[in-house]
């Protein structure tokens, strides 16, 4: 039983921590129309310049995870995760205290930063783990993470908006900062995962070459994300819609995503192949920056954001498990660069509409943003077509 126990603990453990990491992650954006609005009177650009140290923060923490691994291990990076997360929880939670000083756009900066490396380095681990604990079923256990993370961005938003509404916003925040702490305090120690394959060389080119069209997918994949995820509160904003809305969109955009998410990991292989999900996703993603240029209710603005939630719910997952598969033995560098690229887009596609606005609306932009849809295709035509040779991928999604 003691095996089984234990296997159970660090299920729930990665699981958790996944959980709280899409309840961080989304606090920003959720908290758009606050932070645009007295007392913190962030200007359009003073927003999007707060993704900047988060993705920093986020490439920089992924990038180091694969050689920091050899020093302090995979659980190590795990807690120093958890700890960088407590201490942006606690910064945001502060800068209430502390809006329309001069101290509050800094502590913001710093809080972003923070929460930026709690994400690298989590994420970096945790997609190994999920894959690792359930090693007949990586591309499952990877798209139930991701879909757990979106489940939690998708639950946030509308938990803050209760809290600013009946008591103080930043009890949320708070909040998830002290379960994270619980977390770190439970977390026991967690062994080096073997890999399930013999360990291979990352020194070929073929390889890096490989990898670095994957990292490239994501990136593209995350200025998508990013645009759509970070700026629907103010997009409502600009429609004049009121703030509930907005709210609900956002919620609608992760919640349709984790859905989607769940019922590929249920059915993956039954009935489509995850090759074909990989290029339908690229066309939908268009589709929908094009309907959601065209908002003019409240309603069709919660449709549209809600179908790009399903249309965005399958590259990225996709793109982590083909990955991890087609590099055994180097699993956690591999998932640490996916995550650079990751935040490196999530960062670009949250503060670029930012200084964008200057010229052209909100709507405009994302009229123009479908043509990232085209370079997705591509990428993933190409990478669905040279991943059969790398092994056990070919077999699980085909």
């Amino acid at each position: 039983m003691r095996p089984l126990a234990g296997l159970r603990i660090r299920v729930g453990i990665v699981y958790a921590a996944g959980l709280l990491q899409g309840f961080a992650f989304v606090l920003v954006p959720a908290l758009g129309g606050v932070l645009r609005d007295a007392p913190f009177d962030l200007s359009a650009g003073s927003y999007g310049l707060l993704f900047l140290p988060q993705t920093a923060g986020a490439i920089a923490s992924a990038m180091i995870a694969g050689r920091l691994e050899k020093r302090i291990g995979a659980g190590g990076i795990f807690r120093l995760g958890l700890a960088c997360n407590i201490a942006a929880a606690l910064l945001l939670t502060a800068s209430a205290a502390a809006a329309g000083s001069a101290a509050a756009f800094p502590m913001l900066l710093c809080e972003t930063a923070l929460l930026g490396f709690g994400f690298g380095f989590n994420l970096s681990v945790i997609n190994h783990f999920a894959a690792s604990l359930f090693p007949r079923s990586e591309i499952a256990a990877v798209t139930v993470l991701n879909a757990v993370i979106g489940g939690a961005t998708a639950m946030s938003p509308l938990i803050l908006q209760v809290c600013q509404a009946m008591l103080r916003w930043w009890l949320w925040p708070l909040t998830i900062g002290a379960l994270f702490l619980l977390l770190l305090l439970a977390s026991p120690r967690f062994e080096q995962h073997r890999a399930t394959s013999p360990l291979r060389s990352a020194g070929s080119g073929n390889d890096a070459r490989l990898l670095a069209l994957f990292a490239t997918a994501v990136l593209i994949y995350a200025i998508v994300e990013g645009s759509l995820g970070s700026w629907i509160s103010v997009y409502a904003g600009d429609h004049h819609f009121p703030a509930r809305h907005g709210a609900w969109a956002l919620a609608a955009f992760w919640g349709t995503m984790t859905a989607v998410r769940l019922l590929l990991a249920m059915t993956s292989g039954r009935w489509l192949s995850p090759r074909i999900l990989y290029l339908v996703s690229p066309v939908a993603i268009a589709v929908c920056f094009i309907a959601a240029s065209h908002v003019a209710a409240p309603a069709g603005l919660v449709i549209a954001f809600a179908s790009a939630g399903a249309a965005c719910s399958i590259y990225y997952p996709f793109s982590m498990s083909f990955a991890l598969d087609a590099f055994p033995g180097l699993q956690t560098r591999t998932a640490g660069v996916l995550v650079a690229a990751l935040m490196a887009g999530e960062g670009i596609g949250s503060w670029l509409p930012g200084p964008l606005q200057q010229w052209i609306d909100l709507s405009r932009i994302y009229a123009f943003s479908a043509l990232w849809g085209l370079p997705l295709l591509m990428l993933a035509w190409h990478l669905t077509r040279a991943i059969p040779t790398r092994g056990p991928v070919s077999r699980r999604a085909s």
